[in-house]
């Protein structure tokens, strides 16, 4: 029989810094953590099929972010409580103990829409004291919990510790009309905030939401202060999507919240640990035009954060997409589907955050090349690589860029100076397998905005699976990261301020060739890049 390491090998598609799943399927991320001088990445995971079923959670553990064991199944669907799927949920770390905390899934057989009726969504429990062995599971919420203004949708319980008390967020759908008099076109998505004077008893005591629906349900909610600035994440499902934003099927993001916002008690209302939650709501202004994308890529949802010994605050995402028009063929006919990203050090800027890959991606780094004229073809034998496009320091003062292209939309110089305008197109970096194109990233001027630009990523047919182009406005451009590994790329602008994320598929007879990259400015550094090492027997 074929080990599960040799089938990793011989995959061509497989990774080698992204964290997959050894077979079957992957989703979001859980119970982020470090507990004991180790790193736990818990995942949704349903390891004999690669299009999902029932999940349970799967376990990497890791020293170092670089050298992971696969620990197998930590949650089984195994009890009355969660008997249709051990959905996501988080982790807390308390005197020598790991606290695992999740939905459990339960539908009800019977003639329901499972959002209104039929669909039991509890609150579960699970103890540790070596992060590998885990307690009898503990249900402490059940639907007859919330605010009867909540659909039976509610989930992914996010938990911590501030001050003397313990707070919970979890994602909501809100009957239509729940938050105002107002008439609502449909159900509102809130994230539900629950107090408990310990880790076990929680009530909740109000949902933050908007006044018209900003999408239907908002998933996978997560609340954290950096740097002192309050965020709330979550993923709006329902919102329409538009050219430059929401271009997924579902989002993934987050809202600053303002400098007075107190989790415990937002703009004085006096909600008492003890009172109710009916009808206490938190509105947030202008939703639209606050609320951030994580990611602009095809390929992202569900981040959910932590904090390290280091302090950092670090997210993951899911590399994938729910409902998506778009598929990952070449990896399901091998058994396995989907990935987490690299983890990201979040830090805020005057705009928002910025997301970082950890530092310790860098020790992956062989050697390095530097372009010394532009559009340089370069191979890249691993299919692996880290490249990065950056403004020289002291060249222009004006940040903007102006290139010289020549027929055929290539790129012939590349030059900062005072010159504000930015020609139509430039090609900034175009992948190459044999002689077929893969995907391309690329900047143009937006006509009547001299100080706006777009950056677009654009897959060719086949490579694509269905994906076509995403896009991102900026209001200047000065740094484009680009982590290549092998059928998925991460690509962070400006330092982070922007990023996306996307999968790819070459044909199998060309899937093992060295990969060529097309870069258009000088003074592109690019790395080949090692594997991590990933331990699944």
């Amino acid at each position: 029989m074929i080990s599960i390491t040799q089938k990793v090998k011989e995959d061509p598609y497989r990774l080698g810094f992204h964290l997959m799943p050894p077979t079957g399927w992957m989703n979001d991320p859980n119970g982020l953590c470090e507990f004991e001088g180790k790193y736990h990445i818990f995942f949704q995971y349903a390891p004999e099929d690669a299009h999902g079923g029932r999940k349970q959670w799967g376990h990497y553990i890791s020293d170092d972010l670089l050298h992971f064991r696969f620990a197998g199944s930590a949650v089984l669907p195994d009890n009355a409580a969660d008997q249709d799927g051990a959905f996501s949920g988080s982790a807390l770390i308390e005197d020598g103990e790991m606290l695992l905390y999740y939905t459990g899934n339960v539908e009800q057989p019977g003639d329901y829409d499972y959002i209104h009726t039929g669909r039991e969504s509890n609150t579960i429990m699970l103890r540790s004291k070596d992060g590998m062995e885990f307690s009898e599971k503990q249900v402490l919420l059940t639907n007859a919990d919330f605010p009867k203004e909540y659909t039976c949708h509610i989930r992914d319980p996010k938990v911590w510790k501030q001050g003397n008390a313990y707070y919970m967020v979890q994602g909501g759908r809100m009957q239509a009309d729940a938050a105002s008099g107002e008439e609502d076109p449909g159900d509102r998505g809130a994230v539900i905030v629950l107090k408990g004077k310990d880790a076990e008893h929680f009530r909740p005591v109000y949902s933050i939401t908007t006044e018209k629906p900003f999408g239907y349900m908002w998933e996978c909610p997560d609340y954290f202060e950096l740097d002192g600035k309050k965020v709330l994440s979550c993923c709006p499902q329902g919102l329409p999507q538009q050219d430059y934003k929401w271009q997924n099927t579902y989002q993934a993001g987050y809202f600053m919240l303002p400098p007075y916002f107190d989790i415990a008690d937002p703009q004085g209302y006096g909600f008492g640990f003890d009172g109710t939650a009916e009808g206490a709501h938190y509105l947030l202004e202008d939703p639209e035009g606050s609320f951030r994308e994580w990611d602009y890529g095809f390929d992202f949802y569900a981040p959910q954060t932590f904090t390290d010994h280091l302090g950092r605050r670090l997210l993951i995402g899911w590399v994938g997409m729910f409902d998506a028009d778009y598929d990952n063929l070449h990896t399901t006919e091998r058994g396995w589907q989907h990935a987490l990203t690299v983890p990201r050090v979040l830090t805020a800027c005057e705009d928002g955050i910025k997301q970082w890959p950890v530092e310790e991606i860098d020790r992956l780094r062989r050697g390095v090349r530097m372009t010394e004229r532009a559009n340089v073809m370069l191979q890249l034998p691993t299919r692996k690589a880290d490249i990065m496009i950056e403004k020289a320091p002291g060249e222009g003062y004006s940040g903007k860029i102006f290139f010289e292209k020549a027929r055929e939309m290539d790129v012939v110089g590349y030059e900062i100076g005072e010159d504000r305008k930015l020609h139509e197109y430039v090609m900034l970096l175009r992948l190459w397998v044999a002689a077929w194109s893969v995907f391309e990233i690329s900047i143009e001027s937006v006509d009547g905005a001299p100080d706006t630009f777009v950056l677009h990523l654009i897959i060719e047919e086949q490579p694509g699976r269905g994906r076509k182009e995403r896009k991102v406005r900026l209001k200047d451009f000065r740094s484009l990261r680009v982590l290549l590994d092998t059928s998925l790329a991460e690509i962070y602008v400006n330092n982070g301020e922007q990023v996306m994320t996307t999968r790819f598929y070459v044909e199998e007879e060309v899937a093992r060739n060295a990969y060529r990259l097309q870069v258009g400015p000088p003074r592109t550094r690019v790395w080949d890049m090692k594997e991590m090492r990933v331990a699944y027997e």
